[in-house]
């Protein structure tokens, strides 16, 4: 079997595609390594991938539908594809909200063009977000919560994707899966995320921001974790008529503060923190209901913090001190 895996270089996408070829799938990975952070990260993730057989990598832009498009043709033996590449960043969507529309909404529409001329194609997963739920109240949050108030551009174009996604399958039958990802977190995560970013902080003696004293509470999740539910996800396509939408998460909701003393603990250094109301775009709690993918691939998280921590904090020291 062949998966396309889009956003391969990206943080999930690596651990997708590393969790594809070590059961012998062949991947085919796109990604157009675009500068919004670190190009050396994403070339270091790619680099392992490069190490296993099977994997292909192509440098592409998923919104650029003149060079996608005829990957149809020319990667016809593809049987499913992976949809990761994305703009990530809730917060910089307030700085380039073109860069969003375009990956996120155009680049989605792309991919699914691409996948409905895919002669062999069985299934198509894609990331959506769990910051489509917006201010919702409601927890844990569930798929058949009201998701028609975003607080954030970023979450507003994956709302977008989803719509997009399920007029495709109405009009072509495309079978898909969407996947809400909740604060996904772990080694090879993301310079601009917050685990990154506290321990860069501790490390460096400098003050780590906890909006609201640290006690927003996220439903942080593990990438293996992650990884795993999307591989048992695309393996069980939905009828193509009947789109799926699902939570992915740990189920479990954690006070930030208390993520950074697991992290303090693993890094040997207490943070510096400094106490600063929460922004417009960040909401108070995120908690995912997971009984929904629970019963289409018996999805089970089995990494608390406790354990995912101290293994982002040793990868984290080991790529810090230079890889």
């Amino acid at each position: 079997m062949t998966v396309l895996v889009t956003g391969a270089a990206g943080f999930v996408g690596m651990h997708v595609a590393q969790a594809l070829l070590s059961r012998g799938e062949r991947v085919v990975g796109v990604d157009n390594l675009t500068p919004y952070y670190d190009v050396r990260l994403k070339r270091a993730r790619l680099a392992r991938l490069e190490s296993q057989a099977g994997f292909t990598f192509i440098e592409a832009d998923v919104a650029d539908r003149g060079v996608m498009l005829p990957l149809a043709a020319t990667q016809s033996e593809v049987t499913r594809v992976v949809h990761l590449a994305a703009q990530p960043g809730v917060r910089h969507s307030l700085v380039d909200p073109f860069a969003y529309v375009e990956a996120n909404v155009m680049g989605h529409l792309v991919m699914l063009e691409v996948a409905r001329r895919l002669p062999r194609l069985e299934h198509l997963v894609y990331a959506s977000s769990s910051s489509v739920y917006g201010g919702n109240r409601k927890l844990p949050f569930a798929e058949a919560d009201r998701v028609d108030h975003p607080v954030s551009l970023y979450a507003a174009t994956k709302r977008s994707a989803e719509l997009i996604s399920e007029s495709y399958a109405h009009l072509f039958g495309l079978p898909q899966t969407g996947l809400r990802f909740f604060t996904v977190y772990g080694p090879w995560g993301r310079p601009d995320m917050a685990p990154w970013m506290f321990a860069d902080a501790i490390l460096s003696g400098r003050p780590v921001t906890l909006y609201d004293g640290g006690r927003l509470k996220r439903d942080f999740t593990y990438v293996d974790d992650i990884a795993a539910g999307v591989l048992g996800c695309l393996d069980l396509p939905p009828d193509g008529r009947a789109p799926r939408l699902l939570n992915i998460g740990n189920h479990r909701s954690e006070e930030v503060r208390r993520f950074v003393e697991v992290l303090e603990t693993a890094l040997g250094r207490r943070a510096i923190v400094v106490d600063t109301p929460r922004p417009p775009t960040d909401v108070e709690e995120t908690f995912a209901d997971i009984s929904a993918i629970q019963a289409v691939c018996g999805f089970v998280p089995s990494t608390p913090i406790d354990v995912g921590v101290p293994r982002f904090a040793s990868w984290y020291l080991s790529w810090r001190e230079g890889g």
